[in-house]
């Protein structure tokens, strides 16, 4: 059934959501999943205090979560997915521009969708590769296909790093399922190498996909939280299914 896949190995990772902060925290929550707040920031107090006040919620979390997973760890490419990215700060742009009121460059700047992966760089002085990307439903499966590429091409570690967070009030009527605000980040290895070895396979579906249950990249991370063996999902015409290799 499935014609395609990549393996690879889980060498660290880290995860943060308001409220969920720690491993006990996360593996509690994959056993009974209930609904994260959607307040709540981490500190980052990896990062110099003048980057750190341009971020917001999503770029928090997920500078949070690389600064644990990376650690000392210098000129490692990463891959930041979002499905959504920084859309409260577009919305609040067209917002004052709908207003006559003049646009902020700084909130310009950080509302694009690479924003906070070249912020990371530029705190962490690190001339390494990075990518950011969103593709819908399916937006981790295709960074992680996107890390392993990398891994490919002979970089020895990558950093992926999955955020998101609710969608402005604008756009909730629209909506497939209610977003979360989490993010997390797997600093990834080689199949066969050290570490937690995965495996992602993939094959095209004519089935619909469904609508609700939990974003896709929490439904990932209460896969991986759990240590469940197998998870299979249908998103973006493709059906996938982790497993533990």
């Amino acid at each position: 059934m499935y014609r395609a896949g990549i393996r690879f190995s889980i060498v660290g990772h880290a995860a943060w959501a308001p409220g969920l902060s720690t491993p006990a925290a996360w593996q509690d929550w994959a056993a009974a999943p209930s609904a994260i707040p959607s307040e709540g920031e981490p500190g980052v107090r990896a990062m110099p205090p003048m980057l750190r006040r341009r971020l917001g919620q999503l770029g928090k979390m997920a500078l949070e979560v690389a600064y644990q997973a990376l650690g000392d760890r210098a000129q490692v490419p990463t891959v930041f997915c979002s499905r959504h990215g920084e859309t409260a700060r577009a919305i609040a742009l067209l917002d004052d521009l709908a207003g006559g009121q003049p646009l902020s460059p700084t909130a310009f700047g950080m509302s694009v969708h690479n924003a906070n992966a070249g912020l990371f760089s530029i705190a962490r002085h690190d001339r390494a590769n990075h990518i950011a990307l969103a593709a819908g439903t399916a937006t981790l499966e295709h960074a992680v296909i996107e890390a392993c590429g990398l891994l490919a091409d002979g970089e020895p570690l990558v950093l992926l790093v999955a955020s998101d967070c609710p969608l402005p009030d604008v756009f909730v009527p629209f909506a497939d399922r209610a977003e979360q605000p989490h993010a997390f980040a797997w600093l990834l290895g080689p199949a066969g190498g050290a570490g937690e070895a995965l495996a992602l396979d993939w094959a095209s579906v004519a089935e619909e996909e469904p609508s609700g249950g939990l974003p896709g990249t929490l439904e990932v991370l209460r896969f991986h939280a759990a240590g469940a063996p197998v998870l299979e999902r249908i998103a973006a015409r493709r059906r996938w299914r982790w497993s533990r290799a």
